[in-house]
Formats: structure tokens, sequence, C-alpha cells
């Protein structure tokens, strides 16, 4: 069912004889699907999230529950080919990167949230089923560059877009240390991806929008995700002990500079570079 819809997604033939609030209509609902579409994995993962009570379920702890249903969604995935193994493989990244961070973070010594549930599958405090959470942003891109037909225009070069992830996941750890550079680091990715658009296509027509503003919007989503997710106690900052509160708007700008790095990683996949424009 699911491969049908991308088939449709993916081979809609030209409809020049729509045309004014029609077309609107038509364009706005089909980027609405295909949008909802790449979100399958994430949709799912989340749906878990809050149908899940908080004392599990068949006597397995919450946090393991999410993690197995992550794992079987992951699998059927890639079963039914709606990801390929090397994408499975960047996904895998996500998890190793985002593990590395969640230690960190909810280490003694740092404790910038932390997991109040018990689990058998936490490590250092973790469990594993956050992993999946940063592949959620991952297989989102992945699975949006396919149906959404996307190509980047004007890319800077890999080694400096890499350069810039690399000093925005450091920064994550060391503004701890050495003070908070992300709004340095934030001008740093507006000066290079400044002339970057993606070209999608919703329908039938290639629309045009700068890589920053998919940066922003997507960051900003995910922030209410992370809101959606405190407020069921999946994870609390220390200022959502007692009682919950919006995330702080701050987080939004993190969430950006994440997604700007999950993209890079994205944009290495080999069947993705052929479709990024990199100026001689």
């Amino acid at each position: 069912m699911i491969a049908q819809l991308d088939r449709h997604l993916t081979t809609i033939p030209n409809s020049p004889e729509l045309t004014g609030l029609r077309r609107f209509a038509v364009e706005f609902f089909y980027f609405g699907v295909k949008e909802a579409r790449a979100c399958l994995f994430a949709g799912l993962f989340f749906l878990a999230v809050f149908l899940c009570p908080r004392a599990g379920l068949f006597g397995i702890p919450r946090y393991d529950m999410l993690l197995l249903f992550a794992l079987a969604v992951q699998v059927l995935m890639l079963w039914t080919k709606l990801e390929t193994w090397d994408e499975v493989k960047a996904i895998g990244l996500f998890h190793v990167v985002g593990f590395a961070l969640e230690a960190f973070k909810v280490s003694g010594s740092i404790q910038s949230w932390s997991y109040p549930d018990l689990a058998f599958s936490k490590v250092f405090g973790v469990p594993l089923f956050s992993g999946f959470m940063y592949a959620a942003v991952g297989s989102y891109i992945i699975q949006a560059w396919r149906l959404l037909d996307i190509r980047i225009l004007h890319h800077p070069p890999y080694w400096l877009a890499g350069l810039v992830a690399l000093l925005i996941y450091a920064n994550f750890f060391t503004h701890h240390y050495i003070g908070d550079y992300r709004w340095y680091l934030a001008a740093c990715a507006l000066g290079l991806y400044s002339r970057t658009a993606v070209v999608f296509r919703p329908y039938d027509r290639d629309r045009r929008m700068p890589l920053l503003l998919g940066f922003v919007l997507t960051g900003f989503f995910i922030w209410l995700a992370e809101n959606i997710s405190t407020f069921f106690g999946i994870w609390r900052y220390p200022d959502q002990l007692g009682a919950w509160s919006v995330v702080h708007l701050g987080k939004w700008s993190s969430w950006a500079l994440l997604v700007v790095m999950t993209f890079t990683i994205v944009a290495n996949l080999k069947h993705i570079k052929v479709r990024i424009h990199i100026p001689d």
C-alpha cells in the first residue's frame, strides 16, 4: 500500500490545466501528503510515545517498549525497501552521534536533562531508544528528498560544509567548558548557505526556497515535538522536574543547527550527491 502511494507521489503527470487557486490547493494538498509520508518513521515513533503508558506494557518498561517498536519499524522499512542499506547505514550514524551526545548531556557533571524512568536498555543513563529520535530527523530528510524530487543548487564545497557541521556538533559539548559559540556558528552557516536553494516538486512543477529557511522550519517542528515529548515525561529538563513548562525557545536554534549537521550527513549519500550542484 505504501509502495503504491510512493509510486503515485513520484510519477505525477503534468497538469497544465491547473491554474490559479485550484493549482495552489492541489499543490498544497500534495505537499502535505508528501511531507506526512516522509515523516512516516517519526510519526509512528511519536505515536508510540503518546500511546505507550508510563508504566509500560506486558511488564516491559516504557523505554524498552519504545526501543522494540522503533527497531521493528526500522526493520519493516528496510524489508519493504522503503529505505536502502546505504540509508540505514546513515541512520545508524545518527544513532552513534545522538547516543554520544545524550550520554554526555545526562552525565553527572552536566545533567542538561534526564530520563526519569527505569529501563533494561539504559546505557550510561541513556535509554537506547533515544538514538531513534535523532534517526527520525535523518529518515525524514532522506524520504523527503526522494518524494519531493529535491535538488540542491549552489551547495558549498563538501569539506567546508563538513567542517561547519563538525564544529556545530563539538559546540554541543564544549559550550559547557569554553563558552557557547552557537551564534557564531549560525553566522558561519548563514554565510555558507546564503546562496544555496532547494528545488522541490510538490505536484508537477518545480518550486524553490532558500535552504536556510528549510533548516529553520525543520528545527521549529522538532522543537514542537520536543515540547510534546517532555509533556509526556519521556525526558525532562531541570526546570521541568517539579511541573512541566514549555521548552525554552532557545532550543529552537539548537535544533536548527542540528538539522544543518544532519543535512550534511545525508548529503553525502551516493544517490543524493548526484542531485547536488556545487559551483566550480
